[in-house]
């Protein structure tokens, strides 16, 4: 006979007055969480008591009950209720709804455990849908926010959520999607693209989300890239741009949906500088570009300014300054313990002279005249305005004298010299015929005589100075200023040459740290050094030797070239640069250059990518990474790139220095690389074509005469 199903009785429900209850000292929530009693009885007296409390009667000596009732569970509604009493917001004797439980298997200890335990959170899907019916209730932000106790940045990113798509929202209902991507896609309320993305993260294995927003912001600008920066989010939105903003992440002021406008934007700003600078103070030419290339004031000649010299009240209180700056500092300087106050009075002293100190620079009206100026950002988003060059066509013309005019024509100074010897010569060169006296004065002496002698005192001046190490050092130092910063005053007697070499092609190489200290080292020179090229040497004679040797290094670092050029094979000169770094102990890791995707990674093939990872992380870190598309995995191999002291080939420094020939070989190689790289895979299969050593006739003779061709350059 089947055993009959017992039937379920609940415990009923009643209402008891709060001064019959007592909190019960079983209850096993003793740790505070969660939303304060305070917050709590605030809810309670806005929306009242939303859920029943768990009550037993207290039973007396002989199991009978006293009419007073204990509450094991929900004793944050009881304290609640009791904070309430208190503040004379409700009264005592108030009936409160209780289920009340009389006897049973469970222990107090079990039913309080049972109703923490099996409590679940709200689903944060559930949460944003609750928000937004508030929402649209008219419940602002603020007021959902006090009601539920969350912060307002809380409720903003719950019903960030309504910018997502509702199928991607479906999916993280059914569990098919994780919270954090939900959130990496809020950034964008464009739900075809979502959806464009979620399609093609959903067949990888990368699906992490800041994978699926550097997807979703890959044709977007960065709010802190110097064009946002220049212009300002206030005049790009106010053009119509939108931002797109991440909620959930520091997004570091979101990205800019629209390139375009941006750029416009930046365009439209900078000419508008560039024509209030001609116009303010009076240069021929104004140029605006977001970005010159490096060495674009290459063939112009350099003026600086002077700086506007200080006025008697400026210079008095200058002086005030720092005699109250001297005084304090050596005050402090004596006291034992830390002053706050005497830090901040140094430090406004010190920013006060720092004011006065400076004063913009005052250019020659002249010079302005026929000079001009450069317009571009920097790369903080900075206006930054280069001043005072003048180009060969606005240089004032030199008039030349009558006693120069055949100095040009080689033929005119030959006939005069055949003329004067009668047309005797010996190898080309004219025979000196003693000039027949004349008895009305002294005639000038002969162009062979005056010859003859410079170069008598020119070996012998040779001599001295090379006697003199000093004053030799300083001639040098003198052709090297002439040539640096003296574009058509470098006039010398040392027959001595400064190239150089200008990389106007390699982009973003003005915005290195290594460009930008050369710029400020050049500019700091330029305004010590007198403004006429005369002058330099009694400059350089009176400068003091740690300030020579200085500008003497600096001069010559601006002439050195290591770049390798397909066009330009110089082995010896690069064989030259390694030795000179191992000299100098210079690394390019510890200088600071990292691979990003800008400077090599998206640069080359994804083999070399692969290949840099393998060397850096290991064969695990490229299989990560060995499935993505070229430009993503360019990106990844950048993070795990980062920190790891990885170099390119053509950046080490290496052990030893091979010999030249060695060096030619390993130079070549890179060229050919670089070449048939460029040009695809038809070419190398043509190089290769034939196999090793099988060079037709016509192949020698080619490679020799190159080799000649070589050797002679």
């Amino acid at each position: 006979m089947a055993k009959a199903i017992q039937k379920i009785t609940l415990d009923r429900s009643g209402d008891i007055p709060f001064d019959k209850l007592e909190l019960s000292q079983k209850n096993v929530r003793n740790i505070k969480a969660g939303v304060s009693i305070e917050d709590l009885a605030n809810d309670i007296a806005l929306r009242g008591l939303l859920m029943s409390l768990n009550i037993r009667p207290i039973l007396g000596e002989n199991d009978e009950e006293t009419g007073r009732y204990e509450v094991p569970a929900g004793g944050r509604r009881y304290r609640a209720l009791e904070l309430l009493i208190k503040q004379k917001r409700m009264a005592t004797t108030e009936p409160i709804p209780c289920i009340v439980k009389r006897g049973g298997v469970t222990s107090v200890e079990d039913d309080s455990l049972a109703e923490n335990v099996h409590r679940l959170q709200l689903h944060p899907l559930d949460a944003f849908r609750a928000f937004q019916s508030l929402k649209e209730q008219a419940l602002g932000e603020e007021e959902i926010a006090a009601r539920y106790f969350v912060s307002v940045s809380t409720v903003r990113q719950r019903l960030r959520l309504a910018s997502v798509s509702p199928r991607l929202l479906e999916l993280y209902a059914n569990d098919e999607m994780k919270l954090e991507q939900v959130m990496a896609f809020s950034i964008t309320d464009d739900y075809v693209r979502q959806e464009q993305v979620w399609d093609t993260v959903s067949r990888t294995q990368v699906r992490e989300p800041y994978y699926i927003r550097r997807l979703l912001t890959e044709t977007a600008v960065r709010a802190t890239d110097r064009r946002a920066v220049y212009v300002g989010i206030e005049a790009y939105e106010a053009a119509g741009g939108v931002v797109m903003r991440d909620l959930f992440e520091q997004d570091q002021g979101g990205w800019l949906q629209d390139p375009a406008l941006l750029e416009q934007l930046v365009f439209e700003k900078l000419k508008s500088e560039a024509e209030a600078l001609k116009v303010d103070e009076g240069w021929k030419w104004v140029d605006a570009a977001i970005d010159f290339p490096y060495g674009h004031t290459s063939g112009l000649r350099r003026f600086y300014g002077e700086r506007a010299e200080l006025t008697a009240e400026e210079l008095a209180r200058y002086d005030e300054l720092k005699a109250e700056y001297d005084k304090l500092d050596a005050e402090y300087a004596d006291a034992e313990d830390y002053s706050e106050e005497t830090e901040n009075r140094l430090e406004e002293l010190g920013n006060e002279m720092d004011r006065l100190n400076d004063r913009p620079y005052v250019f020659d009206p002249e010079e302005i005249a026929r000079g001009g100026a450069f317009v571009s950002l920097s790369a903080s988003g900075e206006l930054k305005i280069e001043r005072g060059f003048a180009r060969p066509e606005d240089e004032p013309a030199v008039e030349a004298d009558d006693s120069d005019a055949g100095d040009h024509d080689g033929e005119g100074d030959e006939a005069a010299a055949a003329s004067a010897t009668g047309g005797i010569s010996i190898n080309g060169k004219p025979v000196a015929v003693a000039p027949e006296e004349e008895d009305d004065g002294i005639r000038p002496l002969s162009e062979r005589v005056i010859e003859d002698l410079t170069a008598t005192r020119t070996v012998a001046l040779r001599n001295a100075l090379a006697n003199d190490p000093v004053t030799a050092f300083v001639a040098a130092l003198h052709v090297f200023v002439l040539k640096t910063f003296f574009v058509y005053g470098s006039d010398s007697c040392l027959e001595v040459t400064l190239q150089s070499a200008r990389f106007g092609q390699t982009a973003g190489l003005g915005d290195t740290v290594w460009a930008k200290e050369i710029e400020q080292r050049h500019e700091a020179w330029g305004h010590d050094l007198p403004r006429n090229a005369g002058e330099v040497w009694d400059y350089l004679i009176t400068l003091d030797e740690v300030s020579r040797q200085a500008l003497f290094a600096h001069c010559v670092s601006l002439s050195l070239n290591a770049v390798v050029q397909p066009w330009s094979r110089r082995p010896a000169a690069i064989a030259h640069a390694e030795q000179l770094a191992r000299s100098i102990g210079f690394d390019m890791v510890e200088a600071g250059w990292v691979p990003t995707v800008d400077n090599y990674l998206g640069r080359v093939t994804k083999a070399h990518i692969l290949q840099a990872v393998r060397e850096a992380k290991g064969e695990q870190s490229a299989q990560l990474i060995d499935h993505l598309k070229k430009q993503d995995m360019a990106r990844e191999a950048a993070r795990l790139l980062e920190g790891s002291g990885w170099l390119p080939e053509p950046l080490r420094l290496a052990v030893d220095v091979a010999p030249v020939e060695q060096v030619d070989d390993v130079v070549d190689g890179f060229i050919e690389d670089i070449i048939v790289e460029e040009a695809g895979a038809d070419l190398r299969a043509f190089l290769t074509e034939g196999g090793e050593g099988e060079n037709t006739a016509a192949d020698d003779v080619d490679l020799e005469e190159h080799r000649h061709r070589d050797a002679a350059e």
